[in-house]
């Protein structure tokens, strides 16, 4: 069969009911789970072999900023127990939120913090890391320590990274270690590491769009189906392995708001979303970032709730025909190679991203600063080189000179 494109599959929308309104299934989705649910986790599942007891739905706390400490504790009492930072989140400030919130609580909850360690980062620098991410934390202990946004395989073969893991785990800093990836590389990355049995859990970005049975719903061509990139296979070979999964970056950017006119009955579209990431069956638990106390409630609306129903599908179906234009794959690198001046076009993209759809610019911003190159050719090219460079047809020319004129 032809192959059918990105913008194919968009047209599939007048015959499979994307641009169709929402109805409710034939499952009955409109009596099970709506917004009147019980609040509060209704589900934990064990992480791998970490044999921690987490909630299905669990904190992310990207953007935690002082004065959230309350949030915080609002997540504790609606039952969530996995709280999930990083040193680079607001350079810190994330952690010594969550430290300060979780104060005298410390037994009660699993807490999971990262560092990007580098392919030539020493052992020595590495501990001093994570002797300053406990001190933020005000902790002597994390429960997953993470090596961070991992897309470089040589990142994974440093030596240094196995010499401070067996100390850390022996001095009792850390319980269990993992590793965190939202790149193009990621599939590579994540089958080494499972290869090499590196790490206790995962943390993978993933969700509908990225999985090939989402598509599988409304066209039997095989060609796009088989195009989609997912990390299925290897996250199954590492729950052979016992390797605990957690899901991330599972709105596919996050639009919310645009969701809400097609939102009925209290059923919303993250709540779709999370429903068909915990049927994944590699995956056993998510992170969401968690801003405010309505997120919180609504985030765990979907929690314990079963599988994906049709009214599910049709929104995300929705949220697909309006978003699939402009949103970058995590795992797809096919514009690598297109920039002459070595613009690193999927990381503009994330950052865009967070600054747009999560609507948090100076986070975005913090991190484009971060990058080794930025966008700023993009300011004096006529965008010829990348035009046609994304296989999935987002218009990589007119979106990367605007970053960068937005983060810079």
């Amino acid at each position: 069969m032809r192959k059918v494109d990105r913008r194919a599959f968009l047209r599939l929308g007048a015959v499979t009911g994307l641009a169709s309104g929402i109805t409710v299934g034939s499952n009955g989705a409109a009596n099970a789970l709506g917004s009147d649910a019980a609040q509060g986790v209704k589900k934990y599942v064990r992480l791998g072999r970490t044999e921690m007891k987490v909630a299905d739905i669990s904190f992310g706390s990207f953007p935690l900023r002082h004065g959230d400490e309350g949030l915080v504790h609002y997540a504790l009492d609606q039952g969530i127990n996995y709280f999930d930072t990083a040193e680079s989140y607001g350079d810190g400030t994330s952690e010594v939120v969550m430290g300060n919130a979780l104060k005298g609580r410390r037994d009660d909850v699993y807490v999971a913090t990262k560092i990007a360690a580098g392919a030539r980062d020493s052992a020595g620098s590495m501990m001093r890391r994570l002797d300053e991410c406990l001190s933020r934390l005000q902790m002597d202990y994390v429960d997953v320590f993470f090596n961070h946004a991992v897309n470089d395989v040589d990142r994974l073969k440093n030596p240094e990274w196995h010499e401070f893991a067996e100390k850390a785990k022996a001095q009792g800093k850390v319980k269990y270690l993992g590793m965190s990836g939202h790149g193009g590389y990621l599939v590579d990355c994540v089958e080494y590491a499972v290869e090499q049995d590196m790490f206790d859990v995962l943390l993978l970005a993933t969700n509908f769009g990225e999985d090939a049975a989402f598509y599988e719903r409304f066209t039997r061509a095989f060609d796009f189906v088989a195009n989609q990139q997912g990390l299925q296979e290897p996250m199954a070979k590492a729950k052979e392995k016992d390797i605990g999964i957690i899901a991330m970056k599972v709105l596919r950017g996050a639009k919310l708001n645009d969701m809400r006119p097609y939102e009925k009955q209290g059923y919303t579209y993250s709540q779709a979303a999370f429903r068909w990431v915990l049927n994944m069956p590699e995956v056993d638990n998510l992170i969401i970032t968690m801003r405010n106390r309505d997120n919180v409630d609504e985030f765990l609306g979907a929690s314990g709730s079963g599988a994906v129903t049709d009214y599910d599908m049709a929104l995300l179906q929705q949220y697909a025909k309006m978003n699939e234009a402009t949103y970058c794959s995590n795992t797809c690198n096919d514009c690598e190679g297109s920039c002459p001046y070595n613009v690193p076009i999927p990381d503009l993209l994330r950052m865009r991203m967070y600054a747009m759809d999560y609507g948090d610019v100076s986070i975005a911003r913090q991190e484009y600063a971060r990058l080794a190159v930025d966008g700023s050719a993009c300011l004096s090219c006529d965008g010829s080189p990348c035009r046609d460079a994304c296989t999935h047809e987002i218009p990589l020319a007119d979106l990367c000179a605007p970053t960068h004129q937005m983060l810079s």
